[in-house]
């Protein structure tokens, strides 16, 4: 039976298990600094922790799970990981290089049920969630990458936009973010940490309550029931209405703006009526969205959907603009890679299949 990953326990969890176990509250803290601020690899390079303590680790954590299957590198200097699990599963991670800093894509789950059908992370089904210190530790790779690069470089921010949907996986995901923002750790700022849903709108609501300051984007794609039901299924059970409800909700709560994620498809969801259509959505909440225009990966097995023209784009980006809505168009990475999430995953079981 596998160990659990102690990167999957809060500050508060570790020294709530370390005294149970017979030890001072205070090693936890030792522990903790091991592991995030020094970032060792195995509990015997914890040099000034006790020894007793050290065994207690080694009998029922590990530190790593994951192992480097792929790594991919762009010209633009963003970085796809395809890490394996310790089950088997692949899953995709990816560091991407901004003005702001570095950011790190990481994936929630094995698989996604949501079933969008633009969408690679969907062409294989979910088979199970992945722990929060199966996340955490996705994060931590990509760190120990930087540090071998020598270059003193961190990450520092943080988008919850991998395969699978986050809040389908909503505890772990909860978990995840407690670590990650903990001060005495990675110390990495809420405001900075983006979670992406295609609409639980329960979840939602569920994640407002938390009061945790974290960043919400919606992937909408489509800006009325009858387009988005056909391009996502999940629309059938939760509508665009019970969606909007939710996001006001957020909104009113945190007083934080929501990312509208919208990617442009040809002859689909990208003229100029769906555009007016969108404005018109989200005009109750003008001053609280931020629409993010997306150009489309082309995906091999969703043949029927190909990259909106540029003409169509801007288009689309002006109208909503003349309308009050503010957006802008995203800026790519890695296009000379498997650039679409859940894309490199999704070849490689198809090509150790094909063997």
């Amino acid at each position: 039976m596998n160990k659990e990953s102690i990167y999957g326990l809060t500050i508060e969890q570790l020294s709530a298990w370390l005294i149970d176990h017979g030890h001072k509250k205070s090693r936890a803290l030792q522990v903790w600094d091991w592991l995030y601020r020094k970032r060792v690899t195995e509990f015997a390079d914890m040099t000034d922790v006790n020894q007793d303590c050290v065994q207690l680790l080694e009998d029922n954590f590990v530190i790593q799970t994951l192992s480097q299957h792929i790594k991919q590198e762009s010209a633009d200097g963003t970085i796809k990981f395809l890490f394996k699990l310790q089950d088997g599963n692949l899953i995709e991670t990816v560091m991407m290089r901004h003005k702001y800093g570095l950011s790190v894509c990481v994936t929630t789950q094995v698989g996604c049920n949501i079933g969008c059908s633009f969408c690679a992370s969907g062409l294989l089904a979910k088979s199970r969630d992945l722990s929060s210190g199966e996340i955490v530790e996705q994060i931590m790779n990509v760190q120990l990458h930087l540090d071998q690069m020598g270059k003193g470089e961190t990450v520092s921010h943080v988008v919850v936009m991998g395969i699978g949907e986050p809040f389908d996986n909503f505890e772990n995901l909860l978990n995840f973010l407690k670590v990650i923002i903990d001060h005495k750790g990675l110390a990495i700022a809420a405001r900075r940490i983006t979670v992406s849903t295609s609409g639980l709108a329960n979840k939602i609501y569920e994640f407002t309550d938390t009061q945790m300051q974290v960043n919400l984007a919606i992937s909408l794609h489509a800006p009325n029931n009858e387009l988005r039901t056909r391009i996502m299924k999940i629309n059938r059970a939760i509508p665009i209405e019970k969606l909007m409800e939710s996001m006001k909700y957020y909104v009113e709560k945190t007083n934080r703006r929501i990312t509208i994620e919208y990617i442009l498809l040809k002859d689909v969801n990208d003229h100029k009526d769906e555009a007016e259509q969108l404005a018109d959505l989200l005009s109750a909440l003008k001053q609280q969205v931020y629409v993010n225009l997306i150009p489309y990966n082309p995906v091999d097995e969703h043949s029927q959907y190909q990259r909106s023209e540029l003409e169509s784009v801007l288009a689309f980006y002006d109208t909503l603009k003349k309308r009050g809505i503010n957006c802008k168009i995203r800026q790519e990475h890695g296009t000379d890679i498997d650039a679409a999430c859940g894309q490199l995953r999704s070849k490689q079981i198809k090509k150790a299949e094909a063997q």
